[in-house]
């Protein structure tokens, strides 16, 4: 990628505020903006302009599928994708994405960690859209952040209680700002700058290790002579095979709109860490599943 691309390609896959500004008539960009910002509800007039916006948009992307993403309680993402396909008459087929299809989704949730030990019927769980995080497109599918609730609308997710403590946040970090004479504040946004490490190991080296393969990490019989620190290997020369892997990571987390900026080496072996500029906490935390 041509460094001087990049302000141009960044979030090319987001249907980002910029997005939404251009595919939406004006009072619906307004109601969408005033949504994400203060929690309101979007009228069934603007989810349908969004949800229609967001279709074309994605099918522009290449997209061929939607899918709700959520964070269940297994620790990784979770999805159920489904074609924009609708038949029509005369055997063909027409390219649809209702605002229902957009705002709410329903999946089996037994088989996660949080519904195993209840009846079938009420271990059914309901994905709702997250508008404070923007949808994006990748693998040929458009991807809608949403919250995940059971049956009896308990969270069996990590976002739904994560947007429940930004709220009680804000409710209370504006009422002490206002208590201090900052008459003009209206929210507050938490911000995270999360980071990742990992481990980067040639293909054919890992084969040959069976803890790595069987169990995911190294195991020792007896502690290394240094431990896990190597003064050499800390913030030292970038391997140019490594860089080329973190140099695809970057332009890729980039089209996603993920402000990826800081890549080093670590102290051990093969370990290496990306960080990311500190955003609001639920897009960061979204950003964060996302590249891990």
């Amino acid at each position: 990628m041509n460094p001087a691309n990049i302000p141009e390609s960044f979030g090319t896959m987001v249907f980002n505020d910029k997005v939404m500004e251009a595919r939406l008539p004006a009072e619906d960009y307004k109601a969408v903006r005033y949504a994400m910002e203060y929690g309101t509800p979007l009228t069934v007039k603007t989810a349908k302009a969004v949800a229609e916006a967001m279709k074309e948009w994605a099918i522009e992307k290449g997209a061929t599928h939607f899918t709700h993403w959520f964070q269940p309680m297994t620790g990784i993402t979770a999805e159920k994708h489904d074609s924009f396909i609708e038949p029509c008459e005369g055997g063909g087929v027409i390219m649809k994405f209702s605002y229902k299809s957009l705002v709410k989704g329903e999946s089996d949730a037994s088989s996660f960690p949080s519904g195993g030990l209840r009846a079938t019927f009420e271990a059914r769980g309901y994905t709702a859209w997250d508008p404070t995080s923007y949808a994006f497109v990748k693998d040929g599918s458009l991807y809608i952040p949403t919250a995940f609730c059971s049956y009896g609308g308990e969270a069996l997710d990590k976002k739904t209680p994560l947007l429940r403590s930004m709220s009680a946040l804000n409710k209370e970090a504006v009422r002490i700002l206002k208590l201090f004479g900052n008459k003009k504040v209206k929210n507050v946004i938490p911000t995270v700058g999360a980071e990742q490490e990992y481990f980067l190991i040639d293909k054919k080296v890992y084969d040959k290790r069976l803890d790595l393969v069987h169990c995911g990490r190294t195991l020792f019989g007896a502690r290394p002579s240094k431990g896990q620190e190597l003064d050499d290997h800390y913030y030292g020369a970038i391997k140019p095979k490594v860089a080329a892997y973190m140099r695809e990571i970057d332009e890729e987390l980039w089209k996603l709109g993920v402000y990826a900026k800081t890549k080093h080496n670590e102290a051990a072996p093969s370990q290496h860490e990306l960080a990311c500029v500190y955003t609001s906490a639920n897009l960061a935390t979204d950003h964060n599943q996302l590249w891990k």
